[in-house]
């Protein structure tokens, strides 16, 4: 039968014919007017509620918010002949500051924090260098000669290929409680070299800019471990990439989706005010899925590409194309396969399922422009398999951290593999048994009821 254009469309008359209630009824029906106002009042307020609960109040939300503590410190003897370490005093001071509900301060070597930094394992590093006791009892004895000392430093190492939210938080947490090590720390040496300064033959003064000097000695310092270079957006390139990709397979799905069913007649085409209608062909449900399927991983190999080929004209640094390529296309197909697996299994209100699961619920649990570690629970609870947290954490090990399967490029994949399965059982499931009953799809056709 050839595709047919017209206002009103008579069935065939061996297909089912469902007769719709009188035209005056309709129009006064509640659901056409309220109906569609409640399901989008409904599905916006919890966008609404679940984005903003999501990022109103990191600080409020953290739970166990890696930082590294590094103390490096060799110690060395004061001038009354005692061994002094106040890297270890530093250490004691911010672990006592720090809630350790909020923030996991883990003690490493230099070496295991810089493999911990490089894998995005902590958000940053507080760093106690090997000679600061030794250079924080010389600025003392500075202070009453005229010879020149350096200031004690603590390096305060941010992770920005971790995010810019997270290294503002190591910021803010690490200059809190360094300030408290400052203060004490300037205490204990003012009084130390006011007291040895009257004690000397003849009495020494402590000048006003010493005195300055000795309230606050160290001179915290705050770097990236591994500054992003340009073209990253900040960090946000891998977020938006990922997205892009989630994007693909869901977006695509769905147009897919009503393509396929349209061409094989299932659901009327509309270009404009064309209506064409076209005669089911007959092909079982499970069939007509694996059609689907298979121009979803085209597409998603194609879209990937592409992708790739706009981020390379726009100057985003990529190292790894191909492995960024085939990751892509992996999620993309992932989602898409289960997106579609979804719409066979439940119908039109698969659409809705599957906004929540990749969109709704999948923004604010990323982990991307808000650490997981600063999220309330629920959202913490939801990144552990939402598709989009896990192609992030995939996309962003092979944009920022050399594409390294323990920087989270390992646990995308098989999560996103893991998706896969679960959308091609759920698929063949559902529509096997669909046949199996019987249950087969036609082209239907509404009827004023005259």
């Amino acid at each position: 039968m050839t595709d047919a254009e017209t206002d009103q469309p008579q069935p065939p008359t061996d297909e089912p014919v469902v007769e719709t209630d009188d035209r005056d009824g309709v129009l006064r029906s509640w659901r056409l007017w309220i109906a569609p106002v409640i399901a989008v009042l409904v599905a916006m307020s919890a966008m609404a509620g679940l984005y903003l609960g999501s990022i109103l109040d990191p600080v409020g939300s953290l739970t166990s918010f890696p930082i590294a503590v590094v103390n490096d410190d060799e110690g060395a003897v004061d001038p009354t002949g005692a061994q002094q370490n106040f890297g270890a005093q530093m250490e004691a001071t911010v672990k006592e500051k720090v809630d350790p509900d909020k923030v996991s301060l883990e003690d490493l070597s230099w070496d295991d924090a810089q493999e911990k930094l490089r894998d995005g394992k902590v958000y940053g590093a507080i760093r106690v260098p090997a000679d600061f006791t030794a250079k924080t009892l010389a600025l003392a004895e500075g202070s009453v000669t005229p010879n020149a000392v350096e200031r004690p430093q603590i390096i305060v190492y941010t992770n920005p290929q971790s995010g810019t939210l997270g290294s503002s938080l190591v910021t803010a947490l690490s200059k809190e409680a360094l300030a408290e090590m400052n203060k004490q720390l300037g205490q204990q040496l003012t009084a130390a070299v006011t007291k040895q300064a009257a004690a000397a033959v003849p009495p020494l003064t402590i000048t006003g800019t010493a005195s300055i000097v000795l309230s606050a000695p160290i001179d915290i310092v705050t770097t990236a471990f591994q500054p992003l270079p340009t073209g990253t957006g900040m960090g946000l390139s891998a977020f938006y990439f990922a997205l892009l990709v989630l994007l693909a397979g869901f977006t695509g799905a769905m147009l897919i989706n009503s393509l396929v069913d349209s061409t094989l007649g299932y659901i009327p085409s509309e270009i404009g005010p064309r209506v064409i209608v076209r005669k089911a062909i007959g092909l079982t449900r499970l069939r007509v899925l694996l059609i689907k399927w298979a121009i979803m991983v085209v597409t998603s190999l194609a879209v990937s590409a592409v992708y790739i080929g706009i981020a390379t004209a726009l100057d985003m640094p990529i190292d790894h194309p191909w492995t960024l390529w085939l990751f892509s296309s992996l999620a993309a197909a992932a989602v898409g396969v289960t997106a579609l697996a979804v719409v066979s299994a439940f119908g039109t209100i698969g659409l809705l399922i599957n906004m929540f699961v990749f969109i709704f619920l999948g923004l604010p649990s990323a982990g991307a422009t808000t650490p997981i570690e600063a999220v309330p629970g629920f959202f913490a609870w939801l990144s552990s398999f939402e598709p989009l947290h896990q192609v992030y954490m995939g996309i962003r090990a092979i944009l920022y951290f050399d594409a390294r399967g323990s920087a989270g490029l390992t646990h995308g994949l098989w999560m996103t593999v893991a998706g896969l399965a679960i959308g091609v059982a759920l698929g063949v499931g559902v529509n096997w048994y669909y046949d199996h009953r019987g249950l087969a799809r036609a082209g239907v056709q509404v009827l004023d009821k005259t």
